[in-house]
């Protein structure tokens, strides 16, 4: 079963727009590992405008299932890494001003700078995976840096779904075809939903994880967090 993994960014969002402690962060990711996610995914950044680095310490010693920390590996942000020791770190290429992430690595271009920065994780016994996306060249490159994984960058397949043209669903399967074959883990994650997951997950082999937040948050506003929790859980069955 592909695992799922909860991102509780727009939960701190949430709490940040009106101070204060609600809702209480930690509560909340462990009532969604209660309710059946086996994994708790926080992406901070420098301006910490929603998951705080004092969060993913906190979290630290609350998650019980796999801990998932997403960044650009600058300095700080590694710091906060190889202190914390979550079960696996996401290396995400996003600018400091970006309101989302929206592009994966150029993994030819920096596979020495990764190559450093994946060792050093490793060392200190933190899986690793590099978001990225589906051209062939750059999956060959990521191999070559030494991650465990790799996180194939779904926005474009759920823009395109959301279209009707489900064969944008073919680079996804190539690439984690070719993922599989050069002793790579793949996850996934950005712009999947409820409407999206079970299709995606139908059409891509040997899928680890999916990281999911923004959806998934903003549809427990009308179906509730547990239900759809499980409603993803049924999904990717």
């Amino acid at each position: 079963m592909t695992k799922l993994s909860v991102n509780i960014n727009k939960i701190a969002t949430l709490r940040n727009s009106r101070g204060g402690n609600v809702p209480n962060l930690l509560t909340v990711a462990t009532d969604i590992e209660g309710f059946g996610a086996q994994g708790i995914t926080i992406h901070p950044r420098p301006d910490e405008r929603h998951i705080r680095y004092q969060d993913a310490r906190d979290l630290k010693n609350i998650v019980t299932t796999e801990y998932n920390i997403e960044g650009n590996p600058i300095k700080s942000f590694m710091d906060l890494v190889l202190e914390v020791k979550p079960t696996q770190v996401t290396l995400v290429p996003d600018a400091l001003d970006a309101i989302t992430s929206n592009a994966g690595w150029d993994t030819i271009t920096h596979q020495s700078f990764l190559q450093e920065v994946i060792k050093e994780f490793q060392q200190n016994g933190i899986r690793t995976s590099i978001f990225i996306d589906t051209d062939a060249k750059l999956i060959e490159a990521a191999a070559k840096t030494g991650a465990d994984r790799v996180e194939l960058y779904t926005e474009d397949f759920a823009t395109q779904f959301d279209l009707g043209n489900f064969d944008a669903i073919k680079p996804y399967t190539e690439a984690a075809v070719l993922a599989h074959k050069l002793g790579l883990g793949v996850n996934a994650g950005h712009d999947l939903s409820l409407d999206n997951i079970k299709f995606f997950k139908e059409n891509i082999p040997n899928l680890d994880e999916v990281s999911i937040g923004h959806a998934l948050i903003a549809e427990s506003l009308y179906l509730g967090l547990e239900n759809v929790v499980n409603m993803y859980l049924h999904r990717l069955k």
